[in-house]
């Protein structure tokens, strides 16, 4: 049996470790695929934390097929211009993002990471998320994979996907079954390096007379380049009229977690706990800040907002080259970590989302060759997709870094010919897949979207079965 035949296998069940944005938007899709899913999250509730991330014409198409780009596009902002400035308020560099609304068809938006997430959780039914679940076990057998919880509890799937973060539990699992065999990569079994650390944090509904910047919906995100200190700023206003913001400091050189983890890290999460970001609160209160009325600090954002609202995290970059082994595949950070400064992290993990659903959607059957056929068309679409990414975060990241690598590519980034920027930005935008067992939306946008195989993939069998569905209506 061929996907191209439409006939309809019993739909796998599917287990999702991680309930972050990859591994909800998953469930979402597996919702309207009406394919049996359940998602496992370590944590007690859905924490607010984060800052703000940038939502546009990569991932529109998709929300319009889910039903909620219009509910999103109230909650965003649109913004076309990044301004980077000195200490003194002096510009140093800007950014324009006008093109491309052109190139994709629609705009560029800013967005509260908090209220993306729970939008995209208001798709899932709540019973198909558990909390309290934290992966102790993983194994397969019998054509099936079974996950075993902390708290004593287990449960058996057709497919398992570590959508858990940078240091997956799935992964983990994994690459010591596939290492034990001989069979892990070498750079597979490096710790994940970073070399950047980050504060990030969102302050409550701020006063208009004070912030007047907060009226101007388009109103571009400001980065502060600290002239004698390793810290970048960016700053960005949201359409609740708060004021997301991203404190990042910059290393000397590249670090790891088993270096750090004695003085730093707590209960095996990227995030290091109150007492670290405090600290850094301190170091950093004298940053100028260029919204509100020109004499303000990073004291006065701090000042307003919740300390539960604040995190600080280690900002770790890493391509794995091992995606999948058995019935396991991995998504998002779990596969592929990002550097922040290119706005691409939470993109990549929908965009595995997205491919994956497709592939899923698209079984023939749930037998061990085909779900592994599935993982490598996965990889073979996702992984190219996910270096470019990486590679463009890197050398955003460079840009705003200091020393002689940092100067040249701020220069690279100042006098580059529009023509270059176009090019670059359009490189990105052309990654807009869209699900293909949903009804399709109408293209927009100059430059056409890249080659989806995976969308292809569900396309004909999301097809076959409507010309089917109609033809067995007919003979009723």
């Amino acid at each position: 049996m061929t996907p191209a035949s439409g006939k309809s296998a019993p739909p796998p069940h599917v287990l999702i470790v991680g309930a972050g944005i990859g591994g909800v938007l998953l469930g979402a899709l597996l919702e309207k695929a009406n394919v049996p899913y359940t998602i496992f999250e370590r944590a007690a509730s859905v924490k607010p934390l984060g800052s703000a991330l940038s939502v546009g014409g990569q991932v529109m198409d998709v929300l319009k097929q889910l039903g909620i780009a219009e509910r999103y596009c109230e909650i965003a902002k649109p913004f076309t211009r990044n301004i980077a400035v000195n200490d003194s308020g002096e510009q140093i560099l800007e950014m324009d993002y006008g093109p491309v609304e052109e190139l994709s068809g629609y705009s560029n938006y800013i967005v509260a990471r908090p209220l993306f997430h729970g939008l995209l959780l208001d798709q899932v039914p709540k019973e198909k998320i558990l909390f309290n679940k934290r992966v102790q076990n993983i194994s397969e057998e019998n054509n099936k994979v079974r996950i075993k919880i902390a708290d004593g509890s287990s449960y058996e799937g057709d497919i398992l996907v570590g959508a858990d973060g940078a240091y997956s539990r799935v992964r983990q699992n994994m690459f010591e079954h596939l290492l034990k065999h001989g069979k892990l990569p070498k750079t597979d079994q490096e710790d994940l390096p970073f070399r950047c650390t980050c504060l990030v944090g969102q302050t409550d509904k701020l006063d208009l007379k004070v912030f007047y910047q907060l009226k101007d919906r388009n109103y571009p995100f400001i980065s502060t380049m600290c002239d004698n200190k390793p810290f970048l700023l960016t700053l960005f206003t949201t359409a609740q009229n708060t004021i997301c913001w991203v404190l990042i400091r910059f290393h000397d050189g590249y670090s790891t977690k088993s270096a750090q983890e004695k003085e730093f890290r707590k209960e095996n999460n990227s995030e290091w706990g109150p007492v670290a970001a405090e600290s850094m609160c301190d170091e950093t209160k004298d940053i100028p800040i260029t919204l509100g009325n020109g004499n303000m600090t990073m004291a006065d954002m701090f000042d307003r907002t919740p300390k539960d609202r604040i995190s600080l995290v280690m900002l770790e970059e890493k391509i794995f080259e091992t995606w999948y082994s058995g019935r396991t595949v991995l998504l998002g950070d779990a596969c592929h970590k990002l550097h922040p400064a290119g706005g691409q992290g939470a993109i990549t993990a929908m965009h595995d989302a997205i491919a994956l659903a497709n592939l899923i959607y698209a079984l023939p059957s749930n037998t061990n060759i085909d779900i592994q056929n599935a993982f490598s068309e996965y990889h073979a679409e996702r992984y190219a997709p996910a270096v470019a990414s990486f590679n463009g975060s890197q050398f955003t990241s460079r840009i705003r870094n200091k020393g002689l690598l940092g100067a040249l590519s701020l220069g690279f980034a100042k006098y580059m010919p529009a023509w270059v920027w176009r090019m670059m930005l359009a490189n990105v935008v052309k990654n807009r897949p869209y699900v293909g067992f949903l009804p399709r939306v109408e293209p927009r946008g100059s430059i056409p979207a890249a080659l989806s195989p995976s969308t292809e993939k569900a396309r004909v069998v999301y097809e076959k079965r409507q010309t089917d569905t109609a033809a067995a209506a007919a003979t009723v």
